[in-house]
């Protein structure tokens, strides 16, 4: 604290310790101010005079706070908090993005009274494409993910460190297109020059960003959602097949991209092709279809299927051996 700062700057200050300590003391308050407790009084009188609600209470466990008003006292965020806020947002609402609806407004208005240092890198992560949430995924380290936006926005090629489990950690050059949201889970649609080919990469995998000289320029026709969700429904163990009794375009309205491509075998059916590693999530996805279909292969899908079919039709029957009061044990 410089002995030059005015009253009203201290008292900013002292806004600011409130918002971070509710209940703090004046003692406390005069210790971080390298002020006296007088002084501590005086500049909680400017706060108050200027409409901000600030309480106090006596006795040994009393302190100052900032109570409820009418009006909202300002709001001090470090970039990482605010990184931190808008990716908690986006994890659980795929919407944030749409400064149209309740939450995205609301975000914006946070984003628009912040100092522009902080505010810069929240507000380009804020624009990246999000699909659903999965309360069980791993948010990825905010400063990592301003680092990739911003790279995206700039069109400037990095040099990435990625974490491959027993592996280690590979570097790779890419250039990042887009990060992308899905289901929870923060993703880096990229170019890789270490692979030559386009590649899907976990943030919070990525150990270390790297901006180089090297610039480039992302596919004009690039839909980030998309083209991720394309990406995810392919590579995995069993292949599957399933024809579907709708046209293919129809069929591309009802299921997620990251459940396979769409085909048309004719005007009236679609056979749909996919990959996957867990037949029974997989056949879940496709009972959620209104219209007849047939699963071609793998077996494993089958099976999977015949399993719920038989689940479903037992939890149908009127007579069932599950006693309504043992089945919460």
């Amino acid at each position: 604290m410089t002995h030059d700062e005015s009253p009203t700057a201290r008292a900013l200050l002292l806004l600011e310790l409130l918002q971070n300590s509710p209940g703090i003391t004046a003692e406390r308050l005069s210790g971080r101010l390298g002020v006296s407790e007088r002084a501590v009084r005086r500049y909680v009188g400017i706060l108050r005079e200027a409409g901000i609600p600030v309480e106090s209470t006596r006795g040994p466990y009393g302190g100052y706070r900032v109570g409820r008003g009418l009006r909202l006292p300002p709001l001090t965020f470090t970039a990482a908090e605010a990184l931190g806020l808008v990716m908690a947002v986006l994890d659980g609402h795929h919407d944030a993005a749409d400064p149209a609806g309740p939450v995205g407004a609301a975000l914006g208005k946070i984003l628009r009274v912040l100092p522009e240092p902080v505010a810069r890198p929240a507000a380009a992560v804020r624009t990246v494409s999000t699909r659903g949430g999965d309360p069980y995924a791993t948010t990825p380290d905010a400063a990592t993910t301003a680092d990739l936006v911003r790279s995206c926005a700039e069109g400037r090629r990095l040099r990435v460190g990625y974490r491959l489990g027993a592996k280690g950690v590979r570097e790779m050059e890419v250039d990042p297109w887009a990060v992308v949201v899905h289901h929870g889970r923060w993703y880096l649609l990229c170019w890789s020059h270490t692979r030559d080919a386009r590649r899907v990469l976990r943030v919070d995998r990525i150990t270390g960003v790297a901006p180089l000289d090297a610039t480039f320029t992302p596919p004009e026709d690039l839909d980030p959602l998309a083209t991720l969700e394309e990406h995810l429904s392919q590579g995995w163990t069993h292949e599957v097949e399933v024809l579907i009794e709708a046209p293919a375009e129809r069929v591309a309205r009802w299921l997620p991209r990251s459940l396979g491509r769409p085909e048309p075998v004719d005007e009236h059916t679609t056979r749909l092709r996919a990959t996957t590693d867990e037949p029974d999530w997989y056949v879940r996805q496709l009972a959620e279809l209104r219209v007849p279909f047939r699963i071609v292969r793998p077996e494993e899908l089958r099976e999977a299927a015949r399993d719920l079919g038989r689940r479903l039709l037992a939890a149908a029957e009127e007579d069932s051996d599950l006693d309504p009061v043992d089945s919460f044990d």
